[in-house]
């Protein structure tokens, strides 16, 4: 069965393959403080229960993309990222409804993910997406200046 989405863009969302890796790793990179390495990704897309989806053109050239980890009726959201030049686009959106409509096709029935307090726009997409604050860790997220963020715990039936 080949899954593939519609996005924004002229974009469309597909499985991550192996090879995407390296690129990944650099899309994070710029997203997050502390970027995950390639070979972290690699570990995630030679797993069954890490899908990967991956927002690109016909010619495969990466736009964004979503990670999840799916265990037993739950799922959670381990990373997303768009790159900056794609950002404003929908392209988050877009990953987030090819990964809700994918789980239809699981036994997961709630999906979990950690966000900063301090990235609005992340909350906001995810409020938009039927997420709600369900807790909070203070401290959770490193900062380039050394201090800590805290990470709000969010949820979202599936069903």
């Amino acid at each position: 069965m080949i899954k593939l989405w519609m996005a924004p863009a002229g974009l469309h969302i597909e499985p991550g393959k192996p090879a995407d890796a390296r690129e990944l790793a650099r899309i994070h990179a710029q997203g997050f403080y502390r970027g995950w390495p390639a070979a972290e990704f690699e570990s995630f897309l030679g797993e069954a229960n890490t899908p990967v989806y991956v927002a690109c053109d016909a010619r495969r050239r990466i736009a964004g993309f979503a990670l999840i980890r799916l265990a037993a009726d739950e799922a959670e959201l381990l990373t997303i990222a768009v790159d900056p030049k794609w950002r404003g686009k929908r392209i988050g959106q877009a990953l987030l409804k090819a990964v809700f409509d994918d789980l239809l096709l699981t036994p997961a029935q709630r999906m979990f993910l950690e966000v900063s307090e301090e990235n609005a726009a992340a909350i906001k997409l995810y409020q938009r997406e039927g997420f709600t604050v369900i807790s909070s860790r203070k401290g959770y997220y490193p900062k380039a200046d050394g201090s800590q963020a805290t990470a709000l715990v969010m949820a979202r039936d599936l069903g």
